[in-house]
């Protein structure tokens, strides 16, 4: 018998891709903020409980990095207390919560990939609200904290990378940043590795799922420049100070995935995953 798997945010850029991909493995039941807002918490709890799933994979977040700035309690009732919401419902009825994180948590000041065991210090208050997620979510017992950065690909054309690759086909100038180093995290590839991690029974806990490998923004357009034939695109270097963001960004934000390959999940190169993605978009 085939588990029961409830995808939350699921309209979203990760959302839509993990009902897709989970559901070749488990029943799912997709909702999106219209038909479960987890920002409601009586509510929530009562409609997670009436579907009783055996896995609560939550992909609902405020992604609006600067406008958090000033709607500190919008990012705090998806980021935290809805995670609260789920991680509560989850215990009360035997559920495994899988909840989404990202490399915001950390300071981006040091010049080697964070590992799980680094010390967070956000620096935003998105950043701050994706931090208490991350511990709300571990107050269930059976819990996957996962943190990804820089998505790109999937069902839904929505991240910065998208945005790069139309530009560069419209034969436009792309601004990117030469000093903001991450390590990408290919939508499918993270939906993969999550399957994996459920479907394997490994530790509940805290691990970094993004794709191998980090590079800046600069390079990353410049490899996508390539792999779409337009090796001539102008791709014009800008730094982070010279952006006017509202809410800090961390630097270099590279993540280690050494853990989750230690459990048998081992995540392609980026620019592995950058080619793969050509080859759909």
């Amino acid at each position: 018998m085939r588990s029961l798997a409830l995808i939350v945010g699921a309209a979203g850029q990760l959302g839509s891709a993990m009902a897709e991909g989970l559901s070749r493995r488990h029943e799912v039941v997709a909702m999106t903020r219209h038909d479960l807002d987890i920002a409601d918490a009586v509510a929530a709890r009562d409609l997670v409980s009436s579907v009783c799933p055996d896995l609560i994979v939550n992909c609902a977040a405020y992604n609006q990095v600067d406008a958090a700035e000033q709607d500190a309690l919008s990012a705090l009732s998806a980021n935290a207390w809805g995670v609260r919401t789920l991680a509560g419902v989850a215990t009360e009825i035997g559920a495994t919560l899988v909840h989404f994180s990202t490399d915001f948590v950390f300071d981006g000041t040091t010049n080697r990939p964070y590992v799980e065991e680094d010390t967070p210090n956000p620096r935003s208050t998105y950043a701050c609200s994706k931090l208490l997620g991350e511990w709300l979510a571990q107050d269930t017992p059976q819990h996957y904290v996962l943190r990804v950065e820089s998505l790109f690909g999937g069902p839904q054309v929505r991240s910065s990378v998208d945005r790069m690759l139309a530009s560069i086909r419209a034969g436009e100038e792309v601004r990117a940043f030469v000093d903001r180093t991450v390590s990408p995290s290919y939508v499918p590839d993270v939906v993969a590795a999550t399957a994996a991690i459920v479907e394997r029974g490994s530790p509940y806990g805290l691990y970094h799922c993004v794709n191998t490998g980090w590079t800046n923004w600069a390079a990353l357009a410049r490899e996508l420049a390539g792999l779409a034939g337009r090796p001539d695109a102008a791709i014009h270097e800008i730094r982070m100070a010279d952006a006017a963001l509202a809410a800090n960004r961390p630097q270099f934000a590279a993540l280690s995935n050494e853990k989750l390959a230690r459990e048998g999940v081992v995540m392609p190169a980026w620019q592995d995953a950058l080619k793969r993605y050509l080859e759909t978009a």
